[in-house]
């Protein structure tokens, strides 16, 4: 064990980064934080104890704190820790106890609130249309209750669980522990089946957060329509007919005091609705007979089932006269085909004239919106994020839905997933490099090679490296475009125009969320550990050490094209040149397909092109062992492999031929048996490429220690245990050097130990 210290605020485990060991509490106080709730974690407990491979939350000291740092990746490593320890034992059962109490606790108490909120709008509303009939004012329409459905968890507590939990922890705990920590293997069951439970009560927790963050707007929302403001406007018209609005009045007191008890909005929303109630019982005990207009932020209300879409995006991009008429033209002619994805020359040429337009709306269209600033028209943001045009080409209820999403766009981004608006306002901004094109150049190698054919001068390249306009125009003209296509799938009858025909789910089903794109990345991660580390160089000359490989996790940026797709792709190995730097990921904004099987699909590719790129000039060299060396090999000999039976090279042959003979593609198919049924112990493929795979892509510790009893798999993996546990010796060994020279262990040097144990 290593004693760490912490300052209060440090973070210590940051979400859906790897679990490499695990840290209990020595002394202080750490908040373990889902989102807008958070649980106490003191003394003993451990950070990272449910979750096992990568964390669901993150990890915050709340105070100043002593850490006490151990490996723990499996029941082995729990049962080496306790072994002899019953004291120890003791401790590590209470713990677990506790904290699946304390996590139970916050999963009821959200589960409450997401049942009772649902309950108390669905009243709200119905008193609001009662009241109107009662005042005998026509009710406005509110889209957002058609979308506002009950809670339905896929992560569940049972209520045996609950019970079983509050029993154990208030009332049976000393009798428990005294009975289960008797013997390691009762304990190790205990804690690995806690552990178990309390992941799925995490993910439990994650789903409810998100049910209420993404409903919060239908009670209140500053800008948008909502219940309070459909209250409001009642009691103006009520006070225009000089009634008494007391009835309204106490809905919307009501709406408040559960607003401020639901913890959902921040204290000075709440300070602005309840002015506003504070403003209406003055109206009406003074019998003052209007009310005027609520003033909140200056956001366009847009019925969005009739509005001219085509007409405000034109005007917003600043199309005027007959360019603004000939594109209103094209675009109707287009609407107007008999079959849009017609393969018909008429049909085909008008599409590629639509798309080029397309694309220049689009730079206009954003550049305006950074120009500007400030809150973008609905319609606007559709068409960013979306590829919204017009209702008539989606239809008014498909119309509503992306209306009602696009107030939603958070739960399409996080730290490394991106909608494609919000990552050409990193191109713009610079924090975020330009993507390569077909010719694998990125906006400076094109400059670059401008300036070699004598299109450009050297003042001219300096210029437009600083252009934040010109990198965009790049972005959207080398990547957008191009990817855009690819991962719709159907490129022949590809057109970004979001049309009905595309739409054939409910958005809710389709929709491509950032928490959809982690968890999918973080199955794999759990399975193909290895999957985002690259070796990258440590130097410290001065202590011994002038040029150590080190491993280091990448995680790769994923961004969303605004489209209805089936295909995913692998579109950058790395950002730059440099190894270190994340791969690029795209996937379409919608999709049909099976997403988890689109992200093993691009990680496949991502596992291949990385190895070429690390290999260079050598990558399909077997003299230079390597992924790509090896299969290729495999590849090209196979008929001749005394390893593979008849049955199996014919199998490679017609996998060569599905694939059109592109060894890659043959890969990262084998690669998907490999995560989806290799990992269970479900044999689908053949020795000479499970041997690679077992080397190059190897399990997680856990399912290797799992798949080790079975012959199948006991002479490869051994081989690799045997080379991953003298990697680790010459680590320690490393290590201990360095520390006695006067060293010391970095996050990253520790990192890569953490990556030889997992």
């Amino acid at each position: 064990m290593e004693i760490v210290r912490l300052s209060k605020g440090e973070l210590i485990a940051r979400k859906n980064d790897t679990v490499k060991c695990w840290y209990m509490i020595q002394d202080g106080v750490v908040l373990q934080t889902f989102g807008e709730t958070s649980v106490q974690l003191g003394r003993n407990a451990i950070v990272g104890f449910f979750e096992r491979d990568i964390y669901q939350c993150d990890y915050v000291a709340q105070t100043d704190c002593v850490l006490a740092e151990f490996v723990c990746s499996s029941a082995q490593d729990i049962k080496n820790i306790l072994k002899g320890k019953e004291k120890l034992r003791s401790i590590f059962l209470k713990t677990a106890v506790e904290q699946r109490y304390g996590l139970l606790c916050l999963y009821s108490e959200l589960e409450n609130q997401a049942k009772n909120y649902h309950m108390f709008v669905e009243t709200l509303y119905n008193d609001y249309l009662t009241l109107c009939n009662q005042y005998r004012v026509a009710e406005t329409a509110f889209p957002k209750m058609e979308h506002f459905n009950a809670l339905e968890l896929q992560h569940k507590a049972e209520p045996w669980e609950v019970r079983n939990s509050v029993s154990i922890a208030k009332t049976y705990m000393a009798d428990y522990l005294q009975l289960m920590s008797r013997d390691d293997g009762m304990t190790i069951g205990v804690i690995m089946e806690t552990s178990a439970q309390m992941r799925r009560f995490a993910q439990g927790i994650v789903e409810m957060e998100g049910y209420l963050a993404y409903h919060k707007d239908i009670m209140l929302a500053r800008g948008q329509n909502c219940l309070f403001k459909l209250f409001f406007e009642l009691a103006g018209k009520a006070l225009e007919q000089e009634k008494d609005i007391s009835s309204i009045l106490k809905d919307m007191n009501l709406m408040l005091k559960v607003a401020a008890k639901l913890r959902l909005y921040d204290g000075s929303t709440l300070s602005y609705y309840r002015e506003i109630c504070d403003m209406l019982e003055h109206r009406m005990n003074t019998g003052a007979h209007s009310l005027g207009e609520l003033e909140e932020e200056p956001v366009e209300e847009i019925d969005i089932r009739h509005a001219d879409g085509i007409g405000i995006i034109l005007d917003y991009a600043g199309y005027v006269g007959t360019e603004k008429d000939e594109v209103r033209t094209l675009l109707m002619e287009y609407h107007d085909l008999p079959d849009m994805g017609s393969m018909e020359e008429h049909a085909y040429k008008l599409r590629k004239k639509v798309s080029l337009i397309f694309y220049d709306i689009y730079y206009r269209v954003f550049i305006r919106s950074v120009q500007v600033g400030g809150n973008l028209n609905p319609v606007v943001r559709m068409f960013l994020n979306f590829g919204f045009v017009d209702t008539m080409f989606t239809g008014e209820e498909n119309a509503a839905s992306l209306y009602e999403l696009s107030a939603h766009l958070d739960v399409c981004a996080s730290e490394h997933v991106y909608t494609i608006y919000r990552w050409l306002r990193c191109v713009y901004d610079g924090s975020k490099p330009t993507s390569k094109n077909e010719l694998d150049m990125d906006y400076a190698e094109y400059l670059a090679d401008q300036k070699k054919s004598g299109n450009m001068t050297a003042e001219q390249v300096k210029e437009a490296l600083e252009d934040a306009e010109q990198r965009v125009e790049y972005e959207i003209h080398n990547m957008f475009k191009t990817v855009n296509k690819i991962t719709y799938g159907r490129v022949t009858t590809f057109c970004p125009i979001l049309c009905e025909k595309d739409l054939i789910y409910s958005m809710e089903k389709m929709l491509v969320t950032a928490e959809r794109i982690e968890n999918a990345m973080n199955e794999i991660r759990k399975i193909d550990y290895s999957v985002f580390y690259r070796e990258v160089m440590f130097s410290d000359p001065e202590k011994g050490i002038n040029c150590e490989k080190i491993m280091q996790e990448v995680l790769p940026d994923v961004i969303l094209l605004p489209n209805v797709g089936t295909r995913g792709i692998m579109w950058q190995e790395t950002s730059s040149k440099r190894s270190n730097t994340p791969g690029r990921f795209m996937f379409p904004m919608f999709t049909t397909a099976e997403l988890r099987d689109l992200v093993i699909t691009v990680v496949g590719s991502f596992r291949w092109e990385i190895c070429r790129k690390v290999q260079g000039v050598h990558w399909n060299d077997v003299r230079e062992k390597s992924l790509t060396a090896e299969y290729c090999t495999y590849m090209q000999f196979y008929k001749k492999n005394r390893d593979l039976s008849a049955d199996a090279k014919e199998k490679v042959k017609s996998m060569l031929a599905r694939a059109k003979n592109n060894y890659r593609e043959v890969f990262v198919l084998d690669y998907a048996s490999w995560i989806l049924f290799e990992s269970k112990g479900s044999f689908r493929l053949n020795k000479v490429a499970r041997d690679i795979l077992v080397r190059y892509c190897p399990f997680a510790k856990a399912i290797r220690t799992e798949l080790m009893a079975n012959p199948i798999y006991q002479s490869s993996m051994n081989r690799f245990e045997a080379e991953n546990a003298q990697k680790l010796q010459k680590c320690q060994m490393l290590y201990n050097k360095y520390e006695k020279a006067g060293g010391v262990i970095t996050p990253e040097l520790k990192e890569n130990l953490l990556f030889y144990q997992m």
